[in-house]
């Protein structure tokens, strides 16, 4: 399976974009569905670089991409630290945004961007997310 692998920092976020771009441009999606693969990959990562390694240089963030069964596949690995998706609290939807506090805003926008978001942690394998996005038809 094609596998990007980059240290953990913003500078490296261009290169995964363009390498789940490709994978979904060549899988057939359009213009839209690639930007909202390519943004909630982005929004993956930073939260792996921002809340996983706690800044930047601290691992590695490894991205698979694979095409399958009408969907694109997008498996983002880390070591950093895990954490419980269920115990995020949910994005205040009807705040006005400067007021809205901070937490569970990457996750609501992953899930609005993909049909499927799964979280794993393994202590050995490490932090596994998985996006799935169906290819339009």
């Amino acid at each position: 399976m094609p596998t990007l692998s980059i240290p953990g920092r913003f500078s490296g976020l261009e290169k995964i974009r363009e390498f789940v771009g490709q994978f979904a441009k060549e899988a057939g999606m359009s213009d839209s569905a690639v930007y909202a693969v390519q943004l909630a990959v982005d929004e993956a990562c930073s939260n792996i670089i921002e809340h996983a390694y706690g800044g930047e240089d601290v691992g590695i963030i490894d991205c698979t991409c694979v095409v399958k069964d009408e969907s694109l596949m997008i498996i983002i690995r880390d070591h950093g630290k895990s954490f419980k998706p269920e115990e995020v609290p949910p994005m205040q939807k009807d705040v006005p945004l400067q007021k809205v506090k901070s937490g569970g805003a990457g996750i609501y926008l992953m899930k609005q961007l993909m049909d499927e978001v799964t979280f794993e942690f393994n202590k050995d394998s490490g932090n596994v997310l998985t996006l799935v996005k169906y290819l339009d038809k």
